[in-house]
């Protein structure tokens, strides 16, 4: 099979080392708008398979004419590019997963599932970690009941030795953290869908050798989980976990206007906020320091007429030998995984679909226990 990543940034890497590393994959075709970048990258990350060339990502006719010579593709650029992605990838036949991030993107690319089923192919949008992987244990996890009352999803991406003030280093994008810090929060509450304020609900957790952390919510984490099981699960909700003490600062960050996208003068200059916020950011919290991707989901409900609980626990580290981080490891395989499950004919539906829906679980996490992505399951 030939599989194209769009992207060159760190996830795009971490997905084509991924499916250079796949015997079923002959070919991956390897895409940035910076043709350099994505040559050296796949010269360091493609095992020999990988054929690198110049796409943008906003032209979807160039992008229909490039996808259509292969059987799936995964997108790894910002998520407003999916849209345009999506239309080029039916019109391609080419099946394609998304990293995803943003609920209205996602809500505009499931618009078009008669047009996909139309042209064969299946589209995934938001296959990174969360959203992402949470949504494929969640079904699984919710498998095991007769009926789920709660579903806690807790993850974070964390360094492993924090640095103050905000104990936190740039492990994606900037512009991700920021939608996920500043957009709105889906919920379920008594069965139905719910809005929360981002970067509210403040609540402590620990891990085993990690220690005290708090977690809050966060937008795009439960992607389409409030949709699909709304009047099946009472409570269901999602939250991004730091060290102790962070969403508080960067909370005032942000109240004070830093996420705008509306310009303001500066000697002169128009400036946009949120740029010179991204700008900051990825200058003074990018060290590369060793990180780790924590992962909970915690499930209570009935069983043959008894109560039950299950707790779903991941806790990934850096990976020392390939330099991978933990979030690139937790973000961009499973995203490689599905483009291998959808190339391969082992995602049979067709259309644009939510991943709890199509993706099969098991052999799903028997695919994360390959890449050492270790599940460890609490009932």
């Amino acid at each position: 099979m030939k599989i194209a990543v769009i992207g060159a940034g760190l996830m795009g890497r971490a997905v084509l080392f991924d499916l250079a590393l796949n015997e079923d994959v002959q070919s991956v075709g390897f895409f940035d708008i910076n043709e350099k970048l994505a040559s050296e990258i796949a010269d360091k990350y493609g095992s020999g398979k990988a054929s690198p060339a110049r796409l943008d990502a906003s032209d979807v006719e160039s992008a229909t004419r490039l996808l259509a010579g292969y059987d799936a593709a995964v997108s790894c650029v910002p998520y407003n590019y999916n849209p345009g992605l999506t239309r080029a990838a039916i019109g391609a036949k080419c099946h394609l997963v998304d990293l995803g991030g943003n609920n209205d993107v996602v809500r505009t690319q499931l618009e078009m599932d008669d047009d996909a089923g139309e042209a064969g192919v299946i589209v995934v949008p938001d296959c990174g970690l969360a959203p992402g992987m949470v949504s494929i244990l969640a079904a699984d996890g919710i498998s095991r009941f007769d009926r789920v009352n709660s579903l806690k999803i807790r993850v974070g991406g964390l360094p492993q030795s924090p640095r103050p003030p905000l104990n936190y280093q740039m492990v994606f994008s900037a512009e991700g953290l920021i939608n996920e810090y500043w957009e709105p929060c889906v919920i379920l509450e008594n069965g139905k869908k719910k809005i929360v304020n981002p970067m509210t609900g403040v609540e402590k957790l620990e891990f085993d050798g990690v220690g005290e952390l708090e977690a809050f919510y966060t937008s795009g984490g439960t992607s389409t989980l409030p949709d699909t099981y709304a009047g099946k699960i009472d409570s269901l909700d999602y939250k991004t976990i730091r060290y102790p003490g962070h969403c508080a600062l960067f909370k005032a960050m942000l109240e004070i206007g830093l996420a705008s996208r509306q310009p303001i003068s500066v000697d002169g200059q128009m400036v946009e906020p949120r740029a010179v916020l991204k700008t900051v950011l990825d200058k003074n919290l990018t060290f590369g320091d060793p990180d780790m991707a924590l992962v909970r989901l915690k499930f209570e409900g009935e069983k043959d007429g008894k109560d039950k609980r299950c707790i779903y626990e991941i806790v990934d580290r850096q990976d020392s030998k390939t330099g991978l981080t933990a979030m690139m490891r937790t973000t961009a395989f499973p995203a490689s995984i599905i483009a291998w499950m959808a190339a391969s004919g082992q995602i049979t539906q067709r259309g644009c679909k939510p991943q709890e829906l199509v993706v099969n679980p098991p052999l799903f996490i028997a695919q994360l226990k390959k890449r050492r992505i270790n599940l460890v399951v609490r009932a």
